[in-house]
Order: structure tokens, then C-alpha cells, then sequence
């Protein structure tokens, strides 16, 4: 998942019961040779900070972490996300297998079904490297560290427990809701 900046993306995505690992690094880019910070964020790389999630579909499903995912991007604006702009932050949903991709088609149109720009890619995950290790775990380790996603939206998602039904998009005010009434 390309969300804009992958530390929040990544800790976001931790937060998330069922999520067994998240990893920030590189996708869909020119090369190991490239799969740089430095390189990457001069924005000639094509590569996009992703966050490789691995999760355990008992206890969570895809439909579950694209919503949360949903939630806290702007599906709307190109290369940017927050205050970070520039390719390496355009949004992105990269699968893997052919499972993932009838998921991820079938939810990307629902969204892009609510109107407006799209601007999200969705497509086959052709290349992934670890970023470096100060990457890895950054707001964990760096607790008041920068974020475009609010950390309110986040601390939602680590209560809400998810059962997987047919994906359908709740309002905003309806996710507060049901977590305020989990309390």
C-alpha cells in the first residue's frame, strides 16, 4: 500500500489486529540500485513509498485494511498526500496474486465510484526493497514524529475489530460512532 509518506502508513497498519507484519520500503520502481531514500526522493526513480503488509486472513481481511486504508488517503490528488509531495508519494495499491487483484479491483471501483478524481494506481506489484532500517518502525521509535495521517484516525482503527462481510464504505461519522460506543 502507497499511502504518501510510509511511516504512517506503516504504523497505521500495525495497529490493525489481524495485520502480522508491516514493512516500509520501496515499490514498482527502476531498480535495486535505485531502492535508495536518497534516490527515491529525488522522484526520477519511479518508485513509491509502499508499505508491504502481511496479515492473517482469519482474523482480518483485505476488505478490512483497503477500508482503513481508504480512510486515511486522498484518493483525489496526484503525487502528494498531506504536506508530502512529490511521486515517491502517490497513492498506490500494488497485489500480488490473482485473489488480491479481483479484491483490490472490486473495492478501487467502489471507490472510484463516489465521483471525482481517482488517482490511486492499482496494479500488479512488480518489484519491493526494504527501506532502510530508520524507516522501519519510525513512530514507534520516534513517537512525535511526523505524520500526514492523524493520529486520532489511527488510534480508531486499533479498536475497531473487523468482520469481514461484503466491503461497503461507512461514512466517516459512522466509523466514530461504533468505536465511541466501544469506548
Amino acid at each position: 500500500l502507497a499511502g504518501g509518506c510510509f511511516w504512517g502508513v506503516e504504523h497505521l497498519m500495525q495497529s490493525i489486529e489481524g495485520v502480522v507484519d508491516a514493512e516500509s520500503g520501496y515499490a514498482n520502481g527502476s531498480g535495486k540500485e535505485d531502492a535508495v531514500y536518497e534516490t527515491v526522493k529525488a522522484g526520477k526513480t519511479g518508485f513509491r513509498e509502499t508499505v508491504k503488509v502481511t496479515y492473517d486472513p482469519e482474523k482480518v481481511s483485505l476488505e478490512a485494511i483497503l477500508l482503513a486504508y481508504f480512510y486515511v488517503v486522498d484518493p483525489t490528488v496526484k503525487d502528494r498526500q498531506g504536506g508530502d509531495i512529490g511521486t515517491q508519494y502517490q497513492t498506490g495499491i500494488y497485489y500480488a496474486d490473482e485473489e488480491a487483484r479481483e479484491t483490490v479491483e472490486r473495492i478501487a471501483a467502489l471507490e472510484r465510484s463516489a465521483g471525482g478524481d481517482f488517482f490511486v494506481e492499482i496494479g500488479p506489484l512488480r518489484n519491493f526493497f526494504t527501506a532502510e532500517e530508520y524507516h522501519q518502525n519510525y513512530l514507534v521509535k520516534n513517537p512525535n514524529g511526523y505524520c500526514h495521517i492523524p493520529f486520532d484516525e489511527m488510534d480508531l482503527f486499533s479498536r475497531l475489530r473487523f468482520t469481514a462481510a461484503d466491503y461497503q464504505k461507512p461514512a466517516k461519522q459512522v466509523v466514530r460512532e461504533r468505536l465511541a460506543k466501544e469506548g
